[in-house]
């Protein structure tokens, strides 16, 4: 699977961080959607609005995929991205669950 066959929900996240754009990007989770940043929880749109108002776009992060593959789970996957900007910079795993095309759990490991 390469970027271009990202579901459209996971393409759209990495498309409106590397635009900056924030309301873009909420609106690819689902509204009870669950975030987990290392031991850092958020929970719905205003959880991951907060999230990404000081962890992703608001430190103007770019994200560059580098793989992806399927879950364990349907409708589960796994992006290995590059991150850079004026945050994190390295590599990371990104775990997505999908639910009605919108993430409903994405989890930063």
């Amino acid at each position: 699977m390469t970027e271009q066959q990202l579901p459209s929900a996971i393409q759209a996240f990495v498309d409106t961080t590397n635009r900056g754009d924030s309301e873009g990007f909420v609106a690819t989770f689902a509204p009870d959607a669950y975030l987990k940043d290392m031991s850092r929880e958020f929970h719905g749109r205003d959880g991951v609005a907060s999230w990404n108002e000081t962890d992703n776009i608001g430190r103007q992060e770019r994200f560059e995929v580098q793989s992806v593959r399927a879950g364990d789970a349907p409708d589960e996957y796994v992006v290995s991205v590059a991150v850079s900007g004026n945050g994190y910079n390295g590599p990371a795993d990104f775990a997505f669950q999908l639910s009605s095309g919108l993430i409903s759990r994405f989890v930063i490991s």
